[in-house]
């Protein structure tokens, strides 16, 4: 079943229409709208202000659908590409290409609560974090070196439960659904004295859909903000995660189409996953420090020490990898500025971030799952320095201008213990990355919005040195300058709020990974891809919330993403891929999103998502088909008393039931792409809230 865009967007017209008409009812009980703010850049601000493109996916988009994945609320942003292969197998992708990852989060910059997640090494485990545990997230789109150090592909700040709040309380929730899910998960924030505490905890697991998809994952955070005094305050974030799910493996088209469920079968020359218990058990521990401290009036200094240690390892089908890493590291930044509020006001940044990680590599023969003998001990070693400045000036509230930018250092040390070979260090040449932009607003709702940077990204660990193979030491960074203008609107009263961006991208010496005939990976550097794209973001209160009423309150969003990216200069010893579309990325894609709230706190919710067929390799002579993927849940609230609320809830994933692959792997090969998504699935929970 598929649906032309012309299909899909006449129904986002219709409610335009229907918006219009409803304009006329009594708003007199309807309740305010909350203005979405932005805080990545060290202070709140309005995001109609905000001269970056950024999506905010608050704790109502989290929590729309089911509370056991984070891909459906993290696709309502356009721009952005959540993928899960099997439970637990996150991809993410800002603005570009899978091609780097085969699995996990590369070239892309992660923070939770200001601390830097993704690691020195490039890599970060956002699978270990538990979606309950989140209250929001911001995704900034674009390459944005001038505070967050090396990223060619953009940065996300995850907050977890807000702890600032001076309500105590404690909330939970159970789900159940199809192929044998399970989660739970609890929280509870409390204050004492000057101290306030957040300690969250879940668990989840699953069958899953394929053979060889099991899911466990057991989850505990804490969190601390002491106020010491009026013009100082201490964060502390602590948390353990232990994950471990099995990876069913692609399939061939005729396997796909014959038998979805299937595992990656036994060939003539490798055994199948099954057999093989491929899968990841990854257990974490991660911590960090903040002080953030008022020197005098205008002048406030913040400093972060953040460790963590990981003990992961992963039978796959041609062997067994063990790694054991540990990274440290320090984020400190100082600010000063005026404090008008009308005027010309001004703030200067400048700060400094350190990071190092150490990884011994071991690789096993891979006896059924179990270790057999050892095949390669390997150390290696990556440390980063980012170095960032940032002045920005606001004429106004109404013309905002910001210049700002990061020298960055770059490292890695290897040696093989095995091989008794001697230290072997490469250092890539310091690099300078800049970022202009300006925000104008032309009336109170209208703004203008533009921004010239430049993307840099060294390659991983994981890429410099895949599973079973050797160090790539001719693998180079991949760069290039992004330009990007758009224009954020709202209606008078902000039922109807929307975001427009336009932006090409021009990257050089792209890293994609190919996979070689006994099915071995590796990287290379592919020339030059021109990525340009336009994303469209709009909401509509067809409906005010209100406290009287049929239907309490209507709201429709709608999130558009056109993707034009190719080649430019890329070929091999045998082909030419010159003009070819990047693999994994979809030309279109667009996400719908209805909730519906009725008396008496009954909720209805749905999302269809339509993506467009997606190229999977870089020769453009396998294309994945297009899908329309559509969710529902339906929800009521029930207020015992001013301190007790139950909330229970039912929903249904993949409603039209269809065949489709979420995390293909590119460039695989023997054709084998597909990792098959689960058909029509359900479920049902209870979540509790104590005040």
């Amino acid at each position: 079943m598929a649906y032309s865009l012309k299909t899909l967007c006449s129904g986002f017209f219709l409610l335009l229409l229907l918006s219009g008409e409803m304009h006329s009812q009594d708003l007199n009980d309807s309740i305010p709208l909350k203005e979405v703010t932005v805080n990545a850049y060290f202070r709140k601000l309005p995001i109609l202000r905000s001269p970056s493109s950024v999506s905010v996916i608050d704790n109502t988009l989290l929590h729309s659908q089911g509370n056991q994945t984070l891909v459906t609320a993290m696709n309502t942003a356009p721009g952005v590409r959540m993928e899960e292969r099997s439970p637990g197998s996150y991809r993410l992708s800002l603005r570009g290409s899978l091609l780097r990852s085969p699995f996990g989060v590369r070239n892309v910059k992660v923070y939770v609560n200001e601390f830097p997640f993704t690691d020195a090494g490039g890599n970060t485990y956002l699978n270990l974090i538990d979606h309950s545990a989140i209250e929001r997230i911001e995704v900034i789109k674009g390459p944005d070196g001038s505070l967050f150090g090396a990223n060619s592909g953009g940065v996300v700040r995850i907050d977890l439960l807000n702890n600032y709040q001076d309500s105590s309380n404690l909330r939970g929730g159970l789900t159940g659904g199809s192929f044998g899910m399970l989660h739970e998960h609890a929280a509870v924030k409390f204050r004492i004295k000057k101290h306030s505490l957040s300690v969250s905890e879940a668990w989840q697991q699953s069958e899953g859909y394929r053979e060889n998809s099991q899911l466990k994952r057991l989850y505990f955070h804490l969190t601390d903000n002491w106020n010491y005094s009026s013009a100082a305050e201490i964060s502390f974030l602590f948390f353990h995660s232990r994950l471990n799910y099995r990876t069913p493996g692609a399939l061939t088209l005729k396997e796909f189409e014959n038998d979805p469920r299937a595992a990656r079968p036994r060939t003539a020359l490798f055994p199948g996953a099954a057999e093989q218990k491929a899968g990841v058990d990854n257990v974490t521990s991660y911590g960090g420090l903040l002080h953030r401290v008022r020197l005098v009036k205008r002048v406030s200094f913040v400093t972060a020490f953040f460790a963590s240690h990981s003990n992961f390892e992963n039978p796959f089908i041609t062997n067994y990898e063990a790694r054991y890493e540990t990274s440290r590291g320090l984020r400190t930044w100082l600010e000063t500025g005026n404090e008008n509020q009308t005027g010309l006001r001004w703030t200067w940044n400048t700060g400094l971030e350190t990071q190092r990680t150490d990884s011994r590599i071991m690789n096993y023969k891979n006896y059924y799952g179990e270790k057999g003998a050892l095949q390669t001990d390997r150390q290696l070693d990556a440390g980063n320095t980012c170095m960032f400045m940032r002045f920005n000036i606001d004429l106004n509230n109404r013309f905002q201008a910001e210049a700002s930018g990061s020298y960055n250092f770059n490292q890695y040390n290897y040696q093989d213990i095995s091989g008794n070979l001697s230290l072997d260090k490469n250092i890539f040449t310091p690099q300078f990355m800049p970022r202009v932009a300006t925000s104008f607003l032309i009336n109170q709702n209208l703004a203008w919005r533009a921004t010239v940077s430049k993307g840099y990204s060294p390659p991983t660990l994981a890429e410099l040195l895949p599973t079973g193979t050797v160090l790539n030491k001719n693998l180079q960074p991949e760069n290039g300058y992004n330009y990007e203008t758009g224009l954020r609107f709202r209606t008078k009263k902000g039922r109807i709020r929307g975001d427009l961006s336009a932006f090409y991208y021009r990257l050089r010496h792209a890293i994609v990974r190919r996979v070689n005939n006994v099915g071995q990976e590796f990287f290379l550097n592919a020339g030059e891809t021109k990525q340009r794209g336009v994303e469209l973001e709009i909401a509509i209160d067809c409906i005010p919330q209100r406290s009287s009423g049929f239907i309490r309150h209507l709201m429709v969003r709608r999130a558009y993403t056109f993707s034009y990216f190719t080649f430019g200069d890329y070929r091999t010893e045998t082909n030419d891929y010159s003009g070819n579309f990047l693999a994994g990325v979809p030309q279109n894609i667009c996400v719908s999103d209805l909730r519906i709230l009725f008396p008496e706190q009954f909720s209805f919710t749905a999302r269809h998502n339509y993506t467009s067929s997606i190229p999977l390799n870089d020769a453009n002579s396998e294309y994945a088909k297009s899908y329309n993927l559509v969710q529902a849940k339906t929800a009521w609230t029930y207020t015992a008393n001013r301190k007790l609320s139950l909330e229970l809830y039912a929903g249904v994933d993949n409603l039209l039931n269809i065949r489709y692959s979420l995390g293909n792997d590119l460039n695989a090969a023997g054709g084998r792409y597909y990792n098959a998504a689960p058909s029509r699935n359900y479920f049902v929970g209870v979540n509790f809230l104590f005040k």
